[in-house]
C-alpha cells in the first residue's frame, strides 16, 4: 500500500487505530497483530491475528522503525503490536528540546 501523511488506518484484528505522520517512499506494508492495517472507515478484511504479535499499542505514543522511515500515532489502541514489512516498530523516544541559555 502506499501511505500518504495524513491517512488514518484501523487494524482488522483489534482496536487499534493510528494516523500516518511520516512515510516511507514506495509501497509497504504495514500490518497490526500480523494483518495488514486498512483505511479507517473502510471495510475490515476477515483475519485472524498471529498470537505472537499481540503486545499491544498505546494512545498518544508515535511508533517508529529502526531505519527511521515511517512514524505513525496511535489514536486508539489495542492488543496487537504494529510492524513495517514484518519489521515491528517501536515507541519513538522524545526528541530534547533545545536549551534556553
Amino acid at each position: 500500500m502506499k501511505l500518504r501523511v495524513g491517512l488514518a488506518l484501523a487494524s482488522a484484528v483489534d482496536t487499534t487505530n493510528v494516523i500516518v505522520t511520516r512515510v516511507p517512499d514506495g509501497d509497504v506494508e504495514l500490518t497490526c497483530g500480523g494483518v495488514a492495517m486498512f483505511p479507517k472507515g473502510g471495510v475490515a478484511p476477515a483475519a485472524e491475528a498471529d498470537p505472537s504479535q499481540m503486545n499491544g499499542t498505546l494512545i498518544g505514543k508515535r511508533y517508529v522503525d529502526p531505519a527511521d522511515t515511517i512514524e505513525v500515532l496511535c489514536t486508539k489502541p489495542g492488543d496487537g503490536n504494529l510492524a513495517l514489512n514484518g519489521v515491528a516498530l517501536v515507541t519513538a523516544e522524545a526528541k530534547a528540546l533545545p536549551s534556553s541559555d
